[in-house]
């Protein structure tokens, strides 16, 4: 560990360290304080006298001056104090003073033992800082204390770095490389927690994008992105290259404005469609990066308490950046860390969830085998959220439950509670959508016996009956998530449930007829947000489930369904085209030509300004091109593949 990070850890400030080792430290023992203390060491650093004395400690190199009259008052007691200047003052060899002083050199086994050093030279900030709390009995400052609603949603940073997935998984030095050598050599931007900058990026400068703080209540945050009025013109090029949908003129738009983030976005994309991958990831860890540069300072990632309101365009791009570094993150084998970013996302607003992050927490949770914070997830929200009305939750708890029944290293009644509750919920959750389980075996390749395939339950009608809202959901989790059922344990486990879900039906259960009546009330429509969410995950089986009326809009990655409700900051200019002015003309050559443009633009109310007679003549030089690429056939030419075209027309 470096001697800056270690003073910072201690509480030092750059300008009150000693000038070597104890030489400019001065400890004045008092009896009262060594008895009601003893061994206990200060927060400054270690101290000269050994770890059995306590005294004043003289930092400020102006002290010196009078260090003659220091030295006459450093008796107490009748005895003087073994923590006079050392000998590494006088002579000035600090090397010699630190190989001959022992205490030193324990002081210094004791610092590294406390504080080891992981395998890559880093440290874990977090467990260094909570050894020291544990240590010392102070709380170092952290965030506001969260209630059990929010303390779900904290965020923790180690885990939004996916290295340190990686190196769990792989060792540091598979991870890093041959990063380390060239780490030292390295000239460090700007520290951020979601990105790490990179050498081929172009070279960073503020793009006018800012975050400002709206209000603050009830211990809540409210911020919003701005735009000034720079990133507002590339903003608007940005809308027209879009139009054009030509990709090429959103690249000549990044070359002048590198970090405009919506372009960096739908370029993203455009790769991604291409299978550049990697050029697609780079992008958005760009985009993210930008906007983590213009966060405010009371913005905090990790809190909880951080809101910002979709319905602001300037948000969006925040929440979308997020969002497809998750999906990066996951299809590259960081599950732990694509949930941490899932977490992330849904504390920015949570009431209205607009990306609808609960459809697929469960499953980033499963994938992680965190399986104890799904649990505590649906026990804290299940009550005002109904967690339980949604599919995905309904299926994925229970099996949680199971999963973490199957752990040998937990005490046997905890584990025969987890397989009892796993078994309960799991035939709740069979009662209320009975219409998934078949599809779910039919994704898991497993063929149902003929008594669960025949009965009426569970058989075709039940899938046929089942709201268009409804289907959807269950399409989105099997399609997601149906590989985390096909283990053998956990499908005979499923079997046994099903025959216990059968022998309620044939029984007469009222929990059924209560279920199902539920279904046809709750699942008339899907809102707004589920359907961004389907666009979102890009899974066929829920996207063809879509409404007419989502498939028919046109769907921009940049801003995919947009809120009806929408919070503008500033409005667009109008663009004047040929269809406003009705010039029937032009609108001809374009519907022949789709490239061409008149860009008419009537400056100051003029009607036959320069612009009109530069559009005229560019409209003629596209009609000689026109007519210059035409070619006519001869026609005195007979043509003898078609015997039965002569003749005359009926």
């Amino acid at each position: 560990m470096s001697r800056r990070a270690l003073r910072r850890l201690r509480g030092e400030q750059r300008g009150q360290e000693p000038l070597g080792p104890d030489a400019l430290q001065f400890v004045l023992p008092d009896d009262d304080d060594a008895e009601e203390e003893g061994p206990k060491q200060g927060s400054g650093g270690r101290r000269p006298g050994g770890a059995g004395k306590e005294g004043v400690r003289v930092n400020n190199r102006f002290e010196l001056i009078n260090i003659e009259d220091l030295e006459d008052d450093l008796v107490v007691n009748g005895e003087r104090s073994d923590c006079a200047l050392p000998d590494s003052v006088s002579s000035g060899n600090k090397g010699r003073a630190q190989r001959g002083n022992p205490e030193a050199k324990q002081d210094e086994d004791e610092a590294k033992a406390g504080f080891p050093e992981q395998e890559n030279g880093l440290e874990d900030i977090d467990r260094i800082l909570e050894r020291i709390e544990d240590s010392s009995g102070f709380s170092h400052p952290g965030p506001p204390p969260l209630n059990s609603r929010k303390h779900v949603l904290y965020v923790e940073h180690r885990h939004l770095n996916p290295d340190t997935e990686l190196k769990r998984y792989f060792g540091a030095r598979a991870v890093l490389g041959e990063q380390r050598p060239r780490q030292r050599q390295r000239v460090y931007p700007k520290c951020t927690w979601l990105t790490t900058p990179k050498s081929t990026w172009p070279r960073y400068s503020k793009p006018g994008l800012s975050m400002r703080l709206l209000e603050s209540k009830k211990g809540l945050s409210f911020f919003a992105f701005e735009h000034n009025e720079e990133y507002q013109q590339a903003q608007h090029k940005f809308l027209v290259a879009v139009e054009s949908m030509e990709p090429n003129n959103i690249v000549v738009l990044l070359q002048t404005s590198p970090y405009h983030v919506d372009s960096l976005l739908q370029l993203s994309d455009a790769c991604r469609f291409q299978e550049d991958q990697e050029m697609a990831r780079d992008l958005i860890e760009r985009a993210l990066y930008s906007m983590e540069c213009a966060f405010h300072p009371l913005f905090s990632l990790t809190s909880g308490t951080c809101r910002l309101d979709y319905r602001r365009p300037e948000n969006r791009s925040f929440y979308l950046a997020l969002y497809k570094q998750m999906s990066f993150l996951e299809k590259r084998g960081c599950p732990r860390t694509a949930l941490e970013y899932c977490k992330l996302i849904l504390s920015l607003e949570p009431d209205e969830d607009p990306l609808c992050m609960l459809l697929l927490i469960d499953h980033l949770a499963l994938r992680a085998r965190n399986y104890e914070y799904l649990i505590h997830l649906f026990q804290e929200w299940e009550a005002h959220r109904n967690l339980s009305q949604l599919p995905n939750f309904a299926f994925s708890v229970p099996l949680a439950y199971f999963l973490l029944s199957q752990q040998t290293d937990l005490p046997e009644h905890e584990l025969t509670s987890a397989r009892q509750q796993a078994s309960l919920l799991i035939q709740q959750a069979l009662t209320m959508f009975p219409g998934a389980l078949m599809p779910l075996l039919e994704c898991c390749s497993v063929r149902p016996d003929a008594t669960v395939a025949n009965h009426r339950f569970f058989g075709p009608d039940a899938e046929i009956s089942q709201p268009p809202a409804l289907s959807q959901l269950v399409s989105l989790y099997l399609g997601r998530s149906h590989f985390l059922w096909k283990d053998p344990t956990t499908m005979s486990w499923l079997e046994e449930n099903v025959r216990a879900v059968l022998q309620a039906v044939d029984a007469g259960d009222p929990a059924v007829e209560a279920c199902e009546n539920r279904r046809k009330v709750l699942y008339q429509r899907a809102p707004r947000n589920i359907h961004r969410h389907v666009i979102l995950s890009e899974i066929k089986e829920a996207v063809a489930a879509l409404p007419s009326d989502v498939t028919t809009q046109s769907v921009m990655g940049f801003d995919p369904l947009p809120p009806l409700d929408t919070i503008y900051s500033y409005v667009r200019p109008e663009r004047l085209s040929p269809v406003s002015h009705g010039n029937t003309i032009a609108l001809f050559f374009r519907s022949l030509l789709p490239n061409y443009t008149t860009e008419e633009r009537l400056e100051e109310g003029v009607a036959g300004g320069p612009n009109r007679n530069q559009g005229l003549i560019r409209l003629m030089l596209a009609l000689r091109d026109m007519m210059a690429n035409f070619h006519f056939n001869d026609l005195e030419v007979p043509r003898e593949d078609n015997p039965e075209g002569e003749g005359d027309w009926d």
